[in-house]
């Protein structure tokens, strides 16, 4: 079989958020992504936040069709969609996936030093569904977006033995 005959690429995940401001703090604030490009859809009434990882602040074209062509051409891109109104619902909102019926389950996010991650999450309050001494699987970490979204928190390195 040849790799990738249709030169296809997974582009981004979508999660729904209740409160974009609380989910931006958290994805852009403590996890370091960028907001690649927002998008308002009034006639839904919704606004989409596409994040990323990105190397430097200026990487994000500014005009709109580039803007649009880098983030649709970018792998591992997360798409927040904030349905207006929500913000202002009581309790949870969405579904994470991981209770009955499960479904979703985690996005994950390798980090250079799982150690020094865990300290950098304890330091902002992060809520860890589990901490890497929790458990038998102690090279991995799954900590809990404002939402309740699991993100997995692993170290490629340690995985591999290293």
């Amino acid at each position: 079989m040849t790799a990738n005959p249709h030169g296809f690429t997974l582009n981004h995940t979508m999660l729904r958020v209740k409160d974009p401001e609380k989910s931006l703090e958290f994805y852009c604030g403590v996890l370091g992504m960028t907001l690649l490009r927002k998008t308002d859809i009034e006639a839904g009434e919704f606004s989409l936040y596409f994040l990323g990882f990105t190397g430097s602040d200026d990487e994000v074209p500014t005009g709109d069709a580039d803007a649009t062509e880098y983030v649709f051409s970018r792998q591992g891109v997360l798409e927040l969609t904030h349905n207006w109104g929500t913000e202002e619902e009581d309790g949870p909102v969405y579904h994470d996936g991981n209770a009955a019926p499960q479904g979703f389950g985690h996005i994950a996010l390798d980090v250079p030093d799982l150690a020094a991650a865990v300290a950098h999450f304890d330091k902002h309050g992060v809520e860890f569904q589990k901490r890497p001494e929790d458990g038998m699987m102690k090279h991995i970490a799954f900590i809990k977006d404002p939402d309740g979204y699991w993100v997995e928190i692993l170290s490629a390195r340690s995985m591999a033995g290293r």
